[in-house]
């Protein structure tokens, strides 16, 4: 049977969270963990442009390891994270979307952006009550950032041109079960009309 859900009533602030758009998601002829992320990133440019017109909160993370006591256990389940080096440059920001001066980069070493970094103290510093996730990937770290955004209680969008995955099944499962449960699934332009 279908769960019934509601779309989420609008916010009174919103930030964007770019969840791992470093060039080892975004080139795969560096990286294992890429995918063509052409258009992830054209859609995230526009997002990126929206929320800077209007002056609004915007946050990057990416994945970076320094040392082999940092999440051992993911790293062992999946291996491919090893090449996420501090220094390497694959923890480095795609250029197309370089961060501006007061657009943190929060530095991760599990899934989720909020997971043992300060997010959510910056989110409340800034006034946020919603928040819009977007990165790579789908099923992964876009997952666990669009779920923790929900359990801090902000109100969560997920705009499916802004989000990838490696795996087409994976990222369609996801954004399908986000949309039920949790967050709300838009298209880009909705998402633009929606908190414009």
């Amino acid at each position: 049977m279908q769960l019934k859900s509601n779309v989420l009533s609008r916010g009174n602030r919103y930030a964007l969270i770019l969840v791992d758009m470093c060039v080892g998601f975004t080139n795969p002829a560096l990286s294992p963990l890429a995918s063509d992320a052409d258009n992830v990133v054209a859609a995230n440019q526009q997002l990126l442009a929206f929320f800077r017109e209007r002056s609004w909160p915007v946050f990057f993370t990416t994945v970076a390891y320094s040392d082999e006591s940092q999440a051992t256990v993911f790293r062992e389940k999946l291996p491919a994270l090893n090449v996420l080096q501090v220094g390497s440059g694959l923890e480095e920001i795609d250029a197309r979307l370089t961060p501006r001066q007061n657009e943190p980069v929060l530095v991760k070493h599990w899934a989720s952006g909020f997971f043992a970094t300060d997010l959510h103290d910056r989110l409340q510093a800034a006034g946020v009550d919603g928040t819009v996730v977007t990165g790579l990937t789908t099923s992964g770290c876009v997952r666990a950032t669009a779920l923790d955004s929900l359990q801090y209680n902000y109100r969560t969008l997920v705009p499916r041109e802004a989000v990838s995955d490696r795996d087409a099944a994976a990222h369609e499962a996801n954004l399908r079960d986000l949309g039920i449960k949790y967050v709300d699934v838009l298209s880009l332009e909705e998402t633009l009309r929606f908190l414009a």
